[in-house]
């Protein structure tokens, strides 16, 4: 502070004609308050100097260093309006103006800090946290931001502790044996040198190693924690600290103190003793019963002899806070000294004399000071009278000499745009143990994609399970709170970290099962176009025209629709085809049945008709045959028609039976028309049955009562079968059982009825006689 002020008395650009002066008092913690009431009443005033011009009580002070000390002394000089700039006090309570309204400081405001750490925290993915803090303002303040900061973006606190005031041995060792068995990795602490100095004492005693440390401004850069003990517990340390500054003539100005022989309670004869380990009034001092003398200084030790954190101005940080401090205040001073008679800012538009002025006049042009200084650093206070938030980013490494380095690996600039606030140069830190990679410090390992987390009750959200993602829902990022579900088309992969399209299923042509059924249904529909065409040839042999050669046609061709209708059960089902396809069937197997239903009445007739004076078979004429068919048909094609005016059949998308697969198929609608359809196949087929077995016993040759029978039997096998097997088969074979029961029942109509007559006909010509068919057995 007392070489700042010698610089602005010697620039003629600030205060021309104005000479500073200053009184520096020693707070020494406890008395703040004592030495700040000291300073402003005047009280030990002796102004030796009658040349000096103006106010006797000081208008702004320097300080203080703690937040505590400050907000002590900021409360009890707030009402009176006196400026006070602070160059090391950073808990962020000091920014509430109404308690402190003339409180300023050069220092950012822990605000900043502990977001530009949380940011820190949040870049680098890790979300179990150790907290430590001083016992005072600032360590309580500095704990409960950070922790506000990082529970934001979803980090937990894992333990968070307050360092005593007062050394207590067993509190610390406690607090050290909670770190060694936690999980947290990483821990940050907002305490002073004294404090973290006691800790890290203990943490070298139970050889902690591994913690990545997280270090707030008042000790990251401490050369008193820094040494060659302490070097490998705290190697890798991260911290943000104040902007650095090389200020020119410092060191010199150092290294010019000399001490004062005659005043023995001066600062620099205290410092002097100190460092050259001598005294300049020597005495006898007695300590536990034991007695020496210690040397005499001679005042001509050389300061530049000794290296010394004194005579250090490579880390100029919280100097370079009290330089800024004195350069505003002088700015304001220069600014009240330029005030024009008449366009002043007090009442009347009046000025402030800088020979005579009050110190709320100082104020008010100390809150609007803004300029830039020699090292390019902008220096001004915003609404709350907080400095311009912008720290260095340092890490404490090792260097090649075994000695400490603080290598800035980062900044942090608080009024950048968002999201490039903190820039960071990672190739460069250094983390603990002298590692090239970053730490983890997680209460749970990260969920890959594909699971999502779980959380644990009675845990925090930090320590959580992972848990796959249920089928059809996906994670594709790392930590994911929740499984995206897939759309209706698309399922998830093996991994659940995409959706896919679903794969696509129905009986196709060009499927393997569908291929077969197809060439299976035309085989079945040429061998029975080549029965008719048999039948035909042959339709005036007695074997033909004794089994009705009518029915027989209209039968065969039925079959051969029965056959080629299975095909519209091939292929995507579309609209037209799923209508298409129950009710052809319903329509083409009513009128097959009602066929052998009518050619089974036949046979019961005519054998009524050998019967002596019976006239049955006029009754049961070629036009009441024809009629039963109509008759039968008619009833099926009214259901179907009705089917299909009330509920059709319609495509539908299954995706229920099958995770993965989407599958093409056929709803029936109407489940009542669609079982009324088979109902009437199966009353239908069930007369047939009964007739057929009523006339099993008449002889072989004259009917075909046994073959029908045995078809019926046929019939039924095939489609009680079928009903346990649809209601089972997954997808595309759901369709192949229902093609394969109308092809197995066509085929035994087909085979039953029509195989024995083509035999004879083909094969046994010579039985194909009307004296060989109306001979006995």
């Amino acid at each position: 502070m007392i070489f700042t002020i010698e610089e602005i008395n010697k620039e003629p650009r600030i205060l021309p004609n104005v000479t500073l002066g200053y009184r520096v008092y020693d707070t020494c913690d406890i008395y703040s308050l004592r030495a700040a009431m000291t300073f402003l009443s005047g009280a030990e005033e002796q102004m030796t100097n009658r040349t000096c011009q103006g106010a006797v009580s000081v208008p702004a002070i320097i300080g203080e260093a703690g937040s505590l000390q400050s907000s002590i002394i900021a409360s009890t000089t707030g009402p009176f309006q006196i400026p006070i700039i602070s160059y090391f006090s950073t808990c962020t309570c000091l920014s509430d103006k109404r308690k402190y309204p003339a409180f300023f400081r050069t220092a950012p405001s822990d605000y900043f800090q502990t977001k530009a750490l949380a940011q820190l925290v949040k870049h680098f993915g890790w979300t179990w946290i150790g907290a430590l803090g001083n016992d005072d303002d600032y360590g309580r303040f500095g704990i409960q931001q950070f922790i506000e900061q990082v529970t934001d973006f979803g980090a937990c606190i894992a333990f968070s502790y307050i360092l005593p005031k007062i050394y207590n041995a067993e509190k610390i060792s406690q607090m050290v044996n909670v770190i060694k068995r936690s999980l947290a990795k990483v821990i940050v602490v907002f305490t002073p040198e004294r404090e973290m100095l006691q800790l890290i004492e203990e943490i070298s005693r139970q050889n902690v190693t591994g913690i990545q440390w997280l270090a707030s401004e008042a000790w990251v850069t401490g050369a008193v924690l820094f040494t060659e003990q302490f070097l490998p517990y705290l190697e890798g340390t991260i911290g943000f600290s104040f902007r650095r500054a090389q200020i020119p003539g410092l060191r010199e100005f150092l290294l010019r103190l000399k001490p004062s022989p005659h005043d023995s309670n001066n600062y620099a004869n205290v410092f002097w003793e100190e460092l050259f380990a001598c005294k300049f009034q020597l005495s006898e001092n007695v300590t536990q019963g034991a007695t020496f003398e210690a040397r005499l200084c001679t005042g001509a030790e050389r300061l530049e002899d000794i290296n010394t954190i004194y005579s250090d101005t490579s880390q100029l940080r919280v100097s370079y806070n009290v330089y800024k401090g004195v350069y505003a205040i002088a700015h304001a001073l220069h600014r009240l000294s330029l005030c024009e008679s008449g366009k002043g800012p007090f009442l009347n538009n009046t000025c402030a004399s800088i020979h005579n002025f009050e110190p709320w006049q100082l104020l008010h042009y100390l809150k609007e000071v803004r300029f830039t200084d020699q090292f390019g650093g902008e220096i001004g206070f915003d609404e709350n009278g907080d400095a311009i938030a912008s720290y260095d980013m340092i890490n404490c490494q090792k260097g090649v000499t075994g000695k400490v380095e603080y290598i800035q690996v980062g900044r942090f600039d608080a009024f950048a745009p968002p999201g490039l606030e903190l820039s960071l140069e990672e190739h460069s830190i250094i983390w603990t143990g002298g590692k090239t990679q970053p730490p983890l410090s997680a209460c749970s390992e990260s969920c890959p994609p594909g699971m999502r987390k779980a959380s644990r009750n009675g845990e925090p959200l930090c320590c959580f399970d992972c848990v796959p993602c249920a089928d059809g829902e996906i994670s594709n990022e790392t930590d994911s709170l929740e499984c995206t579900k897939c759309s209706s088309d698309d399922w998830s992969n093996r991994n659940r970290t995409i959706c896919i399209r679903r794969e696509i299923e129905y009986l196709s042509f060009e499927d393997g099962t569908g291929i077969t059924l197809a060439i299976i249904a035309l085989l079945g529909a040429c061998l029975t176009v080549a029965v008719l065409v048999v039948f035909f040839r042959h339709r005036d042999t007695p074997i033909v025209k004794a089994n009705n050669s009518e029915l027989s046609f209209l039968l065969l061709s039925s079959l051969v629709m029965c056959f080629l209708c299975s095909l519209t059960f091939i292929g995507r089902p579309t609209v037209w085809s799923c209508m298409l396809r129950h009710t052809a069937f319903g329509v083409i197997f009513v009128l097959s049945i009602s066929c052998i239903l009518a050619k089974t009445v036949v046979v019961l007739m005519a054998f009524r008709a050998t019967l002596p004076n019976s006239n049955m078979m006029k009754w049961f004429g070629a036009s009441q045959q024809r009629a039963v068919i109509f008759l039968c048909t008619c009833v099926q094609v009214g259901i179907c028609v009705t089917w299909l005016a009330k509920a059709p059949p319609f495509p539908n998308k299954n995706i229920a039976y099958q995770s993965a697969k989407t599958i093409l198929e056929c709803n029936v609608g109407s489940v009542v028309a669609f079982y009324t359809v088979l109902a009437y196949i199966s009353f239908l087929s069930c007369i047939c049955f009964v007739l057929a077995f009523l006339a099993r016993k008449l002889p072989d040759k004259f009917n075909e009562a046994k073959f029908i029978t045995f078809s019926m039997l046929i019939f039924f096998a095939v489609w009680m079968a079928f009903i346990p097997a649809y209601v089972s088969s997954p997808g595309k074979y759901t369709v192949a059982v229902e093609i394969f029961a109308i092809l197995s029942s066509s085929f035994g109509l087909l085979l039953c009825i029509f195989a024995p007559k083509c035999f004879i006909i083909l094969l046994r010509p010579e039985k194909n006689t009307k004296k060989m068919l109306m001979s006995k057995r």
